[in-house]
């Protein structure tokens, strides 16, 4: 795997560079330059690490065949037996150097906005949209995430239209990322006399946090309109115009806000959800790769779009991305996300892996079948 070394090697040359550059007054002087190199010279380091222990076994493998040139036979057999003992070391740090090597999604460790709408279904999509928040508020919570309520709008019996979700904590993106699709619930609602089953439908999107410096909105490309917050069925909530509603010009996006009382609030609400949507909406523009993954991601909350089926009458939850299926639907539900996010991470990280590796393979071999 020349290319592969080739690689590491580049990336050793600007690991030198950086500890070079991080030692210099000019950069030590500048807070903002310090802390970018910093990052980058940490993002690298692993790979770096690992490669100089690659090469450290390339030459002790070196010196030992040298001992089996000699006449010793004695010593011929103990270099033999390093031999093999180090080559198998080679082969593992090998194998790790190509996982080093996996692209990282630079979104990874930010926070998260969170968007559930009820799709096909009627109210029964409502009431599983109502499903989906709890189950992501509560695996939230077990990760000890920050959550916050910034939009939501209510439907009859318990049900949700829609709502929006911020997430702080670490690792937030890179662990509720591939939840992004249409999720599909096949059961008897509980106003079905004849039991027969319904399919149903909400959408799920993720979308990473934007910071200020990410993407920067200028006055004149939005309009801000503000109006008197309201309750399930027009029920007045408050007669002041706290509500806030913003159209990003440019892009036709619109957020509206009114869980506040206070119109300062809610902009500020608005324009946090705003600048995540343009944010991935930029990431989709200007990177190919995430714009494959992430092409509609959501689409339009038909049914037949679905990413994942939780299907009550056999308590069985099945991923159609990787075929992999669980019968712990409730427990699911309830917020243990742990084993379908992993079996999706493992598997995207697989594929991943593979085009490092072997760029030129052929896509048509499906995903494995995993059942638990």
């Amino acid at each position: 795997m020349p290319d592969m070394f080739d690689k590491i090697a580049s990336t050793e040359a600007k690991y030198e560079e950086l500890m070079a550059s991080l030692g210099t007054q000019q950069v030590q002087s500048d807070a903002n330059e310090y802390r970018k190199q910093a990052k980058m010279l940490a993002e690298i380091e692993p790979l770096v690490q690992k490669y100089r222990e690659y090469k450290a076994i390339q030459g002790e493998i070196k010196s030992a065949e040298e001992l089996i040139k000699g006449t010793d036979p004695e010593m011929r057999d103990l270099a033999l037996e390093e031999i093999n003992d180090l080559n198998v070391r080679k082969e593992r740090i090998s194998d790790e150097l190509k996982i080093l090597l996996v692209p990282k999604d630079p979104n990874d460790e930010r926070n998260v906005m969170l968007e559930i709408r009820a799709g096909t279904g009627g109210e029964e999509a409502a009431l599983f949209a109502g499903d989906l928040y709890r189950c992501y508020t509560r695996y939230a919570e077990r990760q000890r995430w920050k959550i916050e309520l910034m939009s939501l709008s209510e439907a009859g019996q318990g049900g949700i239209k829609d709502v929006v979700v911020s997430i702080e904590g670490r690792g937030a993106y890179s662990r509720l990322k591939y939840e992004s699709g249409v999720h599909r619930v096949q059961r008897v609602p509980a106003t079905e006399a004849s039991g027969r089953i319904h399919t149903s439908a909400a959408t799920v999107a993720v979308l990473p946090e934007a910071d200020e410096i990410d993407i920067q909105i200028q006055d004149k490309d939005i309009r801000i309109d503000t109006f008197c917050s309201s309750g399930p069925g027009g029920q007045s909530v408050n007669t002041t115009y706290s509500a806030v509603r913003i159209t990003h010009i440019p892009t036709g996006i619109v957020v509206s806000q009114q869980d506040e009382k206070s119109q300062v609030k809610n902009r500020a609400k608005a324009m946090k959800v705003l600048r995540s949507r343009l944010y991935e909406a930029e990431l989709q523009k200007q990177n190919d790769a995430i714009a494959r993954e992430r092409k509609g991601q959501v689409g339009t909350g038909d049914r037949s779009e679905k990413i994942r089926t939780y299907n009550f009458p056999q308590s069985r939850v099945t991923d159609h991305r990787i075929n992999f299926t669980t019968h712990q639907l409730h427990n699911v539900l309830d917020g243990s996300l742990d084993e379908l996010i992993s079996a999706l991470t493992t598997y995207y990280t697989a594929e991943k892996l593979r085009d490092v590796t072997d760029p030129d393979r052929d896509d048509d071999m499906g995903p494995p079948v995993r059942k638990q």
